[in-house]
């Protein structure tokens, strides 16, 4: 279907049947403690929930890059510096990148938000204890006050996260030898250094005045509210233009129109956060180590059939929200297009974009010794890949690129990007926080 922004520029007036998302209320979102919310902040920056000692969540996830870090594939332990100009450190080199694209972190308080992670493995669920479905179990999804603080317990039990290597330090080991809970566990070790940390003890005692000290589900809660309160994102330009505040440019009105209407955006990324919560097959490159078993070497990632088993799901990926999404590029889940222009133009046909896909274009860190290519170079996992995809392809004019961009643009909001609290100057523990 070949569709161009001159001939939508008639369709405008007619626009307003095409299903526009109801405004952002309070109501969406859930309520937050802000003792809670400070702790949180306090959390976040600290490295101190790390084995080392030496990243924070917001290393990954800093508003500085839109709370991404603006790589493709980041590194995470044995990896110095922030952003793109992190590096591997040679006298610690990482044993592996982190196997997906780091995602942001906006409106991931609002209640619509039931599934998180880019194959979904994680997701309310009330029938499970806890009212949480994870691939960790019942006994360790049990406690946590949302499925945002749930998700926490993922990368401070990665080695290649924040856990660190086996022999590195005692939070690595106890993962190694596959104790999380209990007195001795991984989480028990982590809780100890916050509340030993004197200048926790204030923040605790105002965030949970009835605990004394803290336990690793009610570190998860406060992160979970910080994140919650700091990156509300719901007053962009089109937040504005929905509240009948203000009118968009006409280029960006031009791109709404496209998206809800010809271009078919709106299919997938429905509703207040221009998401549908689903998975889909859209043939994003696959490039690094994949998502694997540690047992494995460099497999495909096969997505969401990794949790779900159907071979239906093979290659499918969440739809990310695109609240902010002219900042929080690298694109894809493997952050293989740096350009967004130049990934919703692959984004319309994928099957063709990938025959012609440059990894040129990939802002990847350099990591001596780790062979990033081999799913491009293998026919085998290109035609797995090509095959798995179902949607209909949509030719794009340049215009209509254009239009789409200056749309997407007008779901940036600068309040959200610069956040509520900002960047502490320091921490409890004294550790250095990234600026």
């Amino acid at each position: 279907m070949r569709i161009t922004a001159f001939f939508l520029a008639g369709l405008i007036a007619g626009a307003a049947h095409a299903e526009l998302p109801d405004p952002i209320t309070d109501e969406d979102y859930m309520a937050v403690d802000p003792a809670q919310v400070k702790l949180g902040q306090m959390l976040f920056y600290d490295p101190i929930l790390s084995g080392n000692r030496n990243i924070a969540c917001a290393t990954c996830h800093h508003p500085k890059f839109a709370t991404a870090d603006g790589v493709a594939l980041s590194l995470g332990e044995g990896g110095k510096g922030l952003g793109p100009e992190r590096r591997a450190d040679p006298e610690n080199l990482p044993e592996e990148r982190i196997p997906r694209n780091a995602p942001a972190l906006f409106n991931l308080g609002a209640h619509e938000f039931t599934v998180l992670f880019h194959d979904g493995r994680i997701e309310v669920d009330p029938t499970k204890p806890g009212g949480l479905r994870t691939p960790m179990g019942a006994e360790m999804s049990a406690g946590f006050a949302n499925l945002l603080s749930a998700q926490t317990m993922f990368p401070v039990l990665s080695a290649d996260e924040m856990a660190g290597h086996y022999s590195e330090n005692d939070v690595a080991q106890a993962v190694r030898q596959g104790v999380i809970t209990g007195p001795d566990g991984a989480w028990a070790k982590l809780s100890a250094r916050v509340n030993e940390t004197p200048g926790y003890k204030p923040l605790i005692e105002a965030a949970y005045p009835e605990a004394g000290e803290v336990t690793f589900t009610d570190i998860s809660d406060a992160i979970a509210a910080f994140m919650a309160f700091e990156w509300r994102s719901d007053t962009s330009p089109f937040d504005a233009y929905l509240r009948g505040q203000a009118p968009l440019s006409p280029q960006a009105d031009l791109g709404r129109a496209l998206f809800y209407e010809e271009a078919g955006c709106s299919t997938c990324h429905a509703g207040k956060f221009q998401t549908d919560h689903g998975f889909h097959a859209m043939g994003v490159p696959q490039f690094g180590p994949g998502k694997v078993a540690r047992f494995e070497n460099h497999a495909r990632d096969l997505g969401r059939m990794r949790v779900t088993g159907r071979e239906t799901d093979a290659y499918a990926f969440r739809t990310p929200s695109l609240r902010n999404v002219a900042l929080t590029g690298p694109y894809g889940h493997t952050g293989s297009h740096a350009d967004l222009a130049a990934f919703i133009a692959d984004h319309a046909d994928p099957v063709a974009a990938l025959d012609r896909f440059d990894p040129g274009q990939v802002k990847l860190p350099e990591l001596p010794g780790v062979e990033d290519w081999r799913h491009l170079a293998s026919a085998e996992d290109q035609a797995a890949l090509k095959a798995a995809v179902r949607v209909t392809p949509v030719t794009l004019e340049s215009a209509d690129i254009a239009a789409l961009v200056a749309f997407l643009d007008s779901l940036t909001d600068p309040a959200a990007i610069t956040g509520r609290l900002g960047i502490p100057e320091t921490v409890p523990s004294g550790l250095p926080v990234e600026r």
